[in-house]
Parts: C-alpha cells; structure tokens; sequence
C-alpha cells in the first residue's frame, strides 16, 4: 500500500501548522530527533543535503524556528511575552533586564502580564499566543511549584523563572537558596559567631525551607546547637523582624547572630536591637536575604545580606530561549548561585 504523499505547507490548515513539534519534522525528514536540533540550528556535523532536508520539512511543516547564525539577524526583533504573580515587579524587572542582556544587539520587547490569578493568567496566555510572541517566560513573587502553562502544541518555547514545575520536559531557572543561606552562615561563623538565631518567612514557603535546612547543615558541621525556639516565622514584614527579635532576646540574650530570610526582616531586627541598645555588628551581626538595594543600603549600618542575582537568571533564561529558538532541547531544574553582598551589620571591619 503507497503512503499518502506529504501536503504542500499550503495544504495544511491553521492549527496543523501551529501544532508542529521538532518531533514532527525529524519523523518527515526520516532523522532522529537529535539530528533535526543539530540540522535546525546549525550546529553538528551534518552533511548539506541533510541538513537542507530537515529545514525544508520544517518550512513545509510551518515549523517556527530561527538560525541564530543565519535566519535571525542581530536586527530582527524577538517578542517575549512574561506572565508573572509578582504585582510589584522586585522580582520580574531584574529578570527582565538580564533577559534584554542575553539578547545583547538583537531588540527584545517584552509583554508583561499580571497574572494575579488563574483566570486572568489563562487570558493574557490566550492574547500572548494570538499575538504570536516568540516565547513565554513564567515568573512569580515566590519559588514554589506551580502548574505547567497549556499551550498545545504550539512549538513556543517556555521556560519557568523563579518558579517551578513539576514536569520533566520544562526548563526551570531559580536562585540556589541553600547555597545562598550557606554562604550567609559560614560568614557569620568565620566571624567567630556562635550563637545563631534565624528569623524567616512561612514556612510553606519553599524558600523558606531550603535556607533553614542548609543553615541548620552548616552549623551542624561546625559541631554549633541551634534550638528550635531559636527560629521564628512569620510574615515577610518588617514589623515581625522587630516582634521576633524582642522575642528572642527576652528569652536568650546570648544570641550573637542574626540571619533573616529577607531585608525587610532584617532592617526590622537591626531596628530592635538598636531600641534594646545592642550594638550591630559589635554585639550582634545580623544578615539578611535578597540584596533589596533600597533597604539594604538605607539600614543603618549597611545590610550584609545574600545576593540572589536575579539578572544573572534573567541572563541564564534569555539565553536558553536564543537556544530553545534554534532548536536545542534544554529541560530540567537549573539553580544558579547566589552572593553574599558584605556591609557593615554583620563585620565590624566594614564602613557603618
């Protein structure tokens, strides 16, 4: 029995052509997936014939692809639409600042939508399809897992920022926190510190796990106790970094070190503490968690805290999408690492 022969790209409806994969065209071109990646974006070796066959299956699929070599010029625009929970834009304006940097020359403009629920997330996704951006980043306020976006079998790449799903085929890109609360407590250690106390978020917040399990970790390797009672959560404001820290110090006047899970939380202990007349950093170093610019540098003394480097992941995502855009498959969980920005509420040797 003859097969059916192949429909001219003319042939083909709408919504055959938005539903083309990469799959697709390596099963019309007769190659394995790998070799329609390699032949798509113009890298591997391949011979001419094979590599004009793969992209000929690809235009006549209607497949959406760029060569970042050939078919993409440094003055083609990129179109990337960002759903994001993150109202204020703390989180999503880095990222997409270390997006545009990613796309150096090539002009990228960004349609950023506020997806503050379900509903709405699900209309902005159907305007950014029919719009036709040429991917989709999904961000949020906070690092937890969320649902995958449905987009069918459109081809547009994803990839999920400071979020995460659980799905094996999406690329996810977030801040280490652990090793973030690592580096926070190993500084304090270094600086003869021994009397830890953490002040943090709630606790279901991803995050917010992860730095106390890595704290707990390092202080248990340098053979130092930390008490439950010596860890506090609680909403990420400023108010509760000063309850909790009058709470502590009620109980244990002892504690030395002060590491709290966001800047707000630690301006608000500094604040404490200077209303009991302890000293910061002579008495107590305190260490907060974000490197928030305006906090950090208005606390008196500066803010020591961990810099989560969100540009460098806005970085990271821009330059998986130039990727995804060639054709690579790139999926999985990626944490990049985190710094630690040293001022003067943790070291006395730093400008107060």
């Amino acid at each position: 029995m003859e097969s059916e022969p192949d429909k001219p790209l003319s042939d083909l409806s709408p919504q055959q052509r938005q539903n083309v994969t990469l799959r697709d065209v390596a099963d019309a071109a007769g190659v394995t997936l790998g070799t329609a990646s390699k032949a798509i974006n113009g890298r591997g070796k391949l011979s001419p014939e094979t590599r004009e066959r793969v992209r000929s299956e690809a235009r006549r699929l209607g497949f959406r692809f760029f060569s970042l070599q050939e078919d993409m010029p440094a003055s083609h625009g990129v179109m990337v639409g960002v759903l994001t929970t993150d109202n204020y834009g703390r989180f999503s304006i880095p990222l997409l600042m270390g997006i545009e940097d990613a796309f150096g020359a090539r002009p990228v403009s960004a349609m950023l939508c506020n997806s503050r629920d379900q509903s709405r997330e699900q209309q902005h996704l159907q305007l950014l399809l029919a719009r036709k951006v040429d991917g989709i980043v999904v961000s949020a306020r906070r690092e937890d897992s969320r649902p995958p976006i449905q987009i069918g079998r459109t081809g547009i790449p994803v990839v999920y920022a400071f979020t995460y799903v659980e799905d094996a085929n999406a690329l996810c890109v977030l801040p280490d926190d652990a090793q973030g609360a690592r580096l926070a407590t190993e500084h304090l250690i270094n600086l003869g510190r021994r009397q830890f106390a953490h002040i943090t978020g709630p606790s279901y917040f991803e995050a917010v796990r992860l730095r106390e399990k890595a704290m707990r970790q390092v202080l248990m390797e340098h053979n130092i106790a930390l008490s439950n009672n010596r860890v506090l959560s609680g909403p990420w404001q400023e108010s509760w970094g000063y309850t909790a820290t009058n709470f502590l110090f009620d109980q244990d006047p002892s504690i030395d070190a002060l590491f709290c899970g966001s800047d707000q939380l630690a301006r608000g202990a500094i604040e404490a503490l200077r209303a009991r007349g302890r000293h910061v950093p002579e008495e107590v170093s305190v260490v907060g968690f974000d490197n928030w610019e305006p906090i950090a540098c208005a606390t008196r003394p500066p803010l020591t805290t961990v810099d989560m480097n969100l540009a460098q992941v806005g970085r990271y995502v821009g330059e998986s999408l130039l990727a995804l855009f060639a054709g690579d498959q790139h999926s999985g969980i990626v944490r990049l690492p985190c710094s630690l920005i040293v001022r003067g509420s943790s070291d006395p040797s730093q400008p107060g």
